[in-house]
């Protein structure tokens, strides 16, 4: 399943279409969303290196972590960052987000940046992280640097949506996001969201920009949500090393697939698991086969229907409840055509999901 969220960034857009979105939420009760990220990262760029990839760069936005820390992440997993600068470019929102330090510079001769800034020509600082139309410019500016020109994409990676909302409201934020996704030489965008910080309805606008949504949760809730019990301690210490991992993928036909595995947190990385069958969620594309409520009421009202006509036919009812088995009769049939509408509008669906397959 994180193999599936994985494969819709690396596919990319279809011509014409938003570019797939992924956002990675958790909260302080799993932790993880981090591990996740820096995972989604060195698996994106892998197969950008690659050329399996519909991207042919990558521009990490870096807010919450510097830019020696994602370059150390892909040395770590073997990629070398010297030799493939040409693919990626750091966008540096941590060393001076505000300026300030460049202020500093320029009036006491205080030297603004550390050496973290100039880990590499990979990264370049960016001082204006309150004007989001800004750093929509500065982003557009280094993809297209790396894909130079043409119909080439690139992919975006966005460590921390919470320090945007931090500098800006929630309308310019999901505006940067929504022009991001639109432009023609994005093929993907993903960023991370750490969901306590803010309101559910700021939440939301996030995940509604998304097209694929993935949520962290603990493995097992503490009871009555208290932390300092003894008897919710072993289950504090068994949630900061595994937790639950649901996908929601929002499908072009307006439909949602809901998927659920185990992450697990390692000194070698991140793994992830299938959950026991008793808690798995799998959700898939193919239309299930429902209990259709009518297909009984009809069966009940056809003996009935047919059990009347016979005693219709020999005359032995009164009036009054040839009326009334008249009346039962088309409500039936109304019935019957109800259905027969529900079922050529289930018919068209699979006809459409069979007809688009869906990426």
């Amino acid at each position: 399943m994180a193999e599936s969220t994985y494969r819709a960034l690396r596919d990319g857009a279809l011509e014409g279409e938003l570019a797939p979105a992924l956002t990675i939420k958790d909260s302080v009760a799993s932790p993880f969303a981090l591990q996740v990220f820096s995972h989604v990262i060195s698996q994106l760029f892998s197969s950008i290196l690659a050329g399996k990839s519909q991207s042919r760069g990558l521009v990490v936005v870096s807010f919450s972590r510097s830019p020696s820390f994602y370059l150390d992440l892909l040395k770590n997993k073997g990629t070398d960052v010297a030799s493939s600068n040409k693919q990626i470019q750091i966008l540096d929102c941590y060393s001076d987000p505000l300026g300030w330090k460049d202020q500093l510079a320029g009036s006491r001769n205080f030297t603004a940046l550390s050496n973290e800034a100039l880990v590499s020509s990979n990264a370049i600082v960016f001082r204006e992280v309150k004007h989001m139309d800004k750093l929509y410019n500065s982003i557009i500016e280094l993809g297209k640097g790396l894909v130079r020109g043409g119909k080439i994409r690139f992919s975006i990676a966005i460590d921390s949506a919470d320090e945007m909302l931090r500098h800006a409201p929630v309308s310019s934020v999901a505006r940067l996001l929504s022009n991001l996704r639109s432009h023609d030489h994005i093929s993907s965008i993903f960023w991370l969201l750490h969901s306590d910080l803010h309101e559910a309805r700021v939440t939301a606008v996030l995940e509604y920009l998304s097209s694929i949504v993935a949520s962290l949760e603990p493995s097992h809730q503490l009871a009555n949500g208290q932390r300092g019990d003894l008897e919710n301690f072993s289950l504090i210490k068994h949630n900061s090393k595994k937790g639950k991992f649901h996908v929601r993928f929002k499908k072009r036909n307006g439909r949602v697939r809901v998927m659920s595995e185990e992450v697990h947190i390692e000194q070698s990385g991140i793994n992830f698991t299938s959950l026991p069958s008793e808690g798995a969620i799998n959700q898939g594309l193919v239309p299930k086969v429902m209990v259709n409520p009518y297909k009984y009421m009809m069966a009940g009202d056809l003996w009935w229907i047919a059990n009347m006509r016979d005693q219709l036919l020999q005359w032995k009812m009164c009036r009054q409840t040839r009326t009334a088995a008249v009346v039962r009769l088309f409500i039936t049939v109304i019935q019957m055509m109800r259905c027969l509408i529900l079922m050529r509008t289930q018919m068209m669906i699979w006809i459409s999901d069979y007809a688009c397959p869906i990426c």
